[in-house]
């Protein structure tokens, strides 16, 4: 185990020390904040500016109470035209009969106005319409947008970290095998001292990517406010998607260690971890599909099954309220499936791993004792 942990100490402090590292880092952080503030950058304004001009202003704030209204008063419709033009206002009522703008309308901004303005005459003219009430008989939607929006995020993050972590795996093993540095190593290692501290090791970086960026996001999101949409339970959330990060990277990693050992060139790499590859691929898309519709029978099918539910499970469990028998169920599929891949694995690296020249067929290493 000391032997284990050597190894695995070593490939966290050289990937901590290289620049791919650390640039690949931040320019991950860069993107969760971006796209943390991209909806408020995005939207409409949180406040108007809006102008008067022999007119009374309108209760907007009634209406829309989140959003902040300024009322200026203008003697007459060229001065609140040139403030306009300049930018210092959205828009103009005038005489209480129109509003000009400066280009076309904000949509928001206009059907604010029209259906305000509609109350208001209706009332001085003692015609009272109570608004229609609002009752949901069905499920909680309130944060229906928001789960759909952090489910599609962690697709694509869990997908990028576990295909990387898993192609460094291989890479790494096509290398020893090339040089013939593994002959070397295992003078003083075992094979499964050495895969083993490999997949731990690289795994750490993985953690270390996906923590990093889970908080840069969620910093961004209490800084930007997309935080208040947030649905209750992200601390459950996060510490999902950490586990079944963990779990599907165990499984790919050692899958693609165990393919990648059966070739000496690392231009041979890509085509060896084809069905790893296509298999992710194919989680990749049902994870999408389970992020907008994660109570459909494909989506609570593929999540259970392994490994598929490395990735679909935790998009399920952002996206939705899944049951905790649908969950225990799929975490213990996928610890059996992670064992059986880190049983038969480990036999493929430790029989193919010293094979140097042309690419060993797997079967002749599955039967070879």
């Amino acid at each position: 185990m000391n032997s284990l942990l050597l190894v695995a100490r070593r490939e966290i402090s050289t990937q901590l020390r290289t620049k791919a590292f650390v640039i690949g880092l931040i320019v991950t952080v860069v993107i969760m904040a971006g796209l943390a503030f991209a909806p408020k950058l995005m939207g409409g304004p949180d406040s108007y500016t809006l102008g008067t001009v022999n007119s009374q202003q309108l209760p907007l704030k009634a209406a829309a109470p989140d959003i902040e209204f300024e009322w200026r008063s203008f003697p007459d419709a060229a001065a609140a035209k040139k403030a306009l033009l300049d930018g210092d206002l959205d828009a103009v009522l005038v005489d209480g009969t129109k509003v000009q703008t400066d280009g076309e309308i904000e949509t928001e901004l206009g059907v604010l106005l029209q259906s305000v303005n509609r109350e208001a005459r209706l009332g001085a003219a003692g015609v009272n319409i109570p608004p229609l009430a609002m009752e949901s008989v069905g499920a909680d939607t309130r944060y229906q947008e928001a789960r759909a929006g952090i489910a599609t995020v962690l697709v694509i993050l869990l997908f990028m970290l576990v295909i990387g972590q898993a192609m460094m795996v291989a890479m790494g093993v096509v290398e020893e095998k090339g040089s013939r540095i593994v002959e070397i190593l295992f003078a003083s290692l075992r094979p499964w001292q050495l895969l083993g501290g490999k997949i731990v090791g690289l795994g750490v970086i993985g953690v270390i990517n996906l923590v990093v960026t889970l908080a840069a996001g969620l910093i961004a999101a209490f800084a930007s406010g997309l935080a208040m949409d947030f649905p209750p339970g992200m601390p459950m959330i996060v510490t999902w998607v950490l586990v079944w990060f963990i779990l599907g990277y165990a499984f790919y990693a050692t899958l693609a260690a165990s393919l990648a050992s059966l070739v000496s060139r690392q231009e041979e790499v890509g085509n060896t971890l084809t069905p790893m590859t296509m298999l992710i691929m194919v989680t990749y898309l049902v994870g999408f599909f389970a992020a907008n519709q994660p109570t459909g029978t494909l989506a609570q099918i593929i999540s259970i099954i392994p490994p598929f539910s490395s990735i679909v499970m935790p998009v399920r469990l952002a996206a939705a309220d899944v049951p905790l028998w649908e969950v225990s169920l799929a975490a213990v599929l996928m610890v059996a499936a992670v064992l059986g891949m880190l049983s038969v694995g480990a036999k493929v690296y430790e029989r193919a791993v010293l094979r140097t020249g042309a690419k060993v067929k797997l079967g002749d290493v599955l039967r070879a004792k």
